[in-house]
């Protein structure tokens, strides 16, 4: 017979036995709860990992991607030794400007000699970027415009890229007119009749029967070159829908109501109505205008400066756009230069350009543009009061 103390004593062991298992499992769940939080933890790692390798791999595909494409583009090391700047711009003046962007766009017809880097400049338009809104105003300098075109040889102004390449056509541009241009971007013709097709065509918000009429000549011409078919227009209208070759035989059209003054605003039009295009187009479009269209042009920008000006495509806004000089006259200086424009006279002009370009309605002009202005004085007999 078993005593009180043997009961007792054999509770307690079976009370120890059973506390002992009950911690096991515990422990047990214990491990596997912390075993299943590490698996989950590592599990969540790797997908952020993954996520983040994807990440980077599309990044770098996406940059090698605009690399390529941008290796299409002819680019050009500018001798800036050759690029000269004026002297005399007040330090007020000099830092309104630096809050744009200038650049230089030139348009040629190469089909002479194959490249980019000589011929007469058809197309002289100076695309100003105001760095904070993005805002872009356009100003197409006629290209028959009477300035120095290098050296102090005073001719129209589209001879200094033949002369002396853009480096030359730079130096004009701020010799003349107080400005500090160091970039430029060069297109030839066929590229714009290649770019207006691929983006589907573009829109001309009211055209003359006579300037339809005027297209013919230069359709037929643009379609023996680039091999097109492209029809003859019928007659002028508002809102007219243009191709590639329609498109660029308007921008050539010169005579007509309003000379070269009216050339000048017809290729301003083209140009917006490309840009607007342009920015209502998906990404396979744009693909397609770069593969085809790149190889015509060339530039001054590296591929860092391209990357940085395309992430602000969209944001960027033509604002404005008009011609110079704004007072004007045209002369037959001699048999040898022509009938050319003539700025009256060229110190207003280039005041009025830089309150149009940067808002600087104190703007006072260097001593260069003093002294060509007293040269075209002298050369033409032409003065402020002679404007028409």
């Amino acid at each position: 017979m078993r005593s009180v103390y043997q009961n007792d004593e054999t509770a307690e062991q079976e009370d120890w036995f059973v506390t002992e298992q009950e911690h096991r499992r515990m422990e047990r769940r214990r491990r596997e709860a912390a075993r299943r939080r590490r698996a989950k933890a590592i599990r969540k790692r790797r997908i952020v990992l993954f996520i983040m390798e994807l990440f980077i791999l599309l990044l770098l595909l996406g940059v090698v991607f605009i690399v390529t494409k941008l290796q299409r583009i002819n680019k050009t090391d500018l001798d800036m030794d050759k690029v000269e700047v004026n002297e005399g711009i007040s330090q007020e003046a000099q830092e309104v400007m630096k809050g744009y962007k200038t650049i230089a766009l030139f348009g040629l017809d190469n089909r002479s000699n194959g490249n980019l880097s000589k011929g007469r400049s058809d197309v002289i338009i100076i695309a100003n970027i105001n760095n904070d809104t993005k805002e872009v105003k356009l100003v197409s300098v006629f290209r028959d415009t009477f300035l120095d075109v290098g050296e102090g040889s005073f001719q129209k102004c589209n001879a200094a890229y033949a002369k002396g390449g853009p480096e030359q056509a730079l130096t004009m541009l701020n010799k003349n007119l107080d400005l500090n241009i160091t970039d430029y971007v060069t297109v030839d013709f066929e590229a714009i009749v290649e770019c207006v097709d691929l983006l589907g065509g573009i829109t001309i918000p009211e055209m003359t029967d006579d300037e339809a009429s005027l297209t013919w000549g230069y359709i037929k011409e643009i379609n023996e070159l680039t091999g097109h078919k492209s029809p003859y227009l019928d007659k002028g209208g508002t809102n007219v829908e243009l191709d590639g070759v329609q498109a660029c035989a308007y921008a050539r059209i010169r005579y007509t109501a309003g000379n070269d003054y009216r050339r000048a605003e017809r290729q301003r039009e083209v140009l917006e109505a490309m840009v607007e295009k342009a920015q209502q187009s998906d990404i396979l479009t744009v693909n397609k205008v770069i593969n085809q269209v790149f190889g015509d042009i060339e530039t001054s920008f590296s591929n860092a400066e391209l990357v940085a000006m395309a992430a602000q495509m969209f944001n960027y806004k033509i604002s404005d756009s008009t011609g110079f000089p704004f007072s004007k006259t045209t002369r037959i200086v001699s048999k040898k230069k022509g009938d050319v424009v003539i700025p009256c006279d060229l110190s207003v002009n280039v005041s009025l350009l830089h309150q149009y370009l940067f808002e600087d309605e104190e703007y006072t002009v260097s001593d260069t543009v003093k002294k060509n202005n007293d040269l075209i004085i002298k050369e033409t007999g032409v003065g402020l009061e002679d404007r028409d």
